[in-house]
């Protein structure tokens, strides 16, 4: 157990935002498979100030869904104000969080993401105007820097600590490196070092491995997994089978095309068929990785449109399987 604020969070494993993915249906399986916390995509404060009545949406939560930290983005602390405020009254939001951390390129043109960690004065006054609007405790996300150039990540995050900031989360990669290359640890660090609130390290968890290391080598309060739940929220029962020194089983390949199928029902029964099949998409190969025949199936997954279409090409996967 430990904690962001008063927020008690159960266990060190955070589900990262993933931009058109953490919607309450993925972060409720995330919470049921074993995550301490789970973080939405990115909400836009402009897009809030401006009524988008598919942003009021995305601010929705569920029940099962908490702890649950909402991320906002932006780089005007008069909309982040605003919209720190707007989230406070009108969502039951455990956390606020700031996306400081997006490479995105139409991110960084916005002066939000990453473009905030080569400016940290403007950093701090967001950072400060989330803090003052709100209840709730703020986090932020945020690289290692803008380049290898350029590492400041323990410079903001003083600076966030300062403003207020709860926690921060800490990508050991930098904005010029987008998703490339390998994240590097010593940043999540140097960070902890840095600060005496909590710092949850974010980069590369793959394994269960991966994740003992991250914590040996940074001393980190926890870690954000996101492209590593990818079709595969039953890592986190491995991790959390690690950290208690349990056995674990990975599922079945049956097992898997279950959960496969079951997320596409969440998905379409939140979302409707209509926005729910176009999501599952991209979303029903991540299942089927490193399955046998696996290609063939994909193909075939990323151009269905109806849920029943999903049903029968999974149930011929399973056939397919057992012979």
């Amino acid at each position: 157990m430990w904690k962001i604020g008063s927020v008690e969070i159960r266990n060190p494993f955070v589900a990262a935002p993933l931009a058109g993915i953490s919607n309450p249906v993925y972060r409720e399986v995330m919470h049921e498979y074993g995550a301490g916390l789970v973080v939405s995509e990115m909400i836009s404060d402009k897009a809030l100030h401006y009524h988008n009545a598919r942003t009021f949406d995305m601010c929705a939560t569920s029940k099962k869904e908490h702890p649950v930290s909402l991320q906002l983005f932006g780089n005007d602390p008069a909309t982040m104000g605003e919209a720190s405020a707007y989230l406070t009254a009108h969502t039951d939001c455990d956390i606020i969080d700031i996306n400081m951390g997006c490479p995105v390129p139409k991110v960084i043109k916005a002066r939000s993401g990453s473009y905030l960690m080569a400016h940290s004065e403007e950093a701090y006054a967001v950072i400060k105007a989330v803090v003052d609007h709100t209840d709730r405790p703020v986090t932020v996300k945020m690289r290692a820097g803008w380049d290898k150039d350029h590492i400041n990540c323990a410079e903001i995050a003083q600076l966030a600590e300062k403003a207020g900031a709860s926690a921060i989360a800490v990508h050991g990669r930098t904005k010029t490196q987008g998703y490339t290359g390998h994240a590097d640890n010593q940043y999540i660090k140097m960070v902890k070092d840095a600060v005496s609130i909590p710092v949850i390290g974010n980069g590369d968890i793959k394994t269960a491995e991966d994740a003992k290391r991250m914590m040996a080598e940074t001393n980190c309060d926890a870690i954000m997994i996101g492209r590593g739940l990818l079709g595969r929220p039953y890592f986190l029962k491995e991790l959390n089978a690690a950290l208690k020194g349990t056995e674990y089983a990975e599922p079945t390949y049956e097992e898997k095309l279950a959960l496969c199928y079951d997320y596409a029902k969440r998905l379409c029964a939140y979302e409707g068929e209509y926005n729910g099949i176009p999501m599952m998409r991209g979303m029903a190969g991540w299942y089927l990785a490193g399955m046998p025949y696996a290609a063939r199936y994909k193909s075939r997954l990323s151009q269905v449109n109806t849920l029943q279409e999903i049903k029968d090409i999974l149930n011929e996967y399973k056939d397919q399987l057992g012979k």
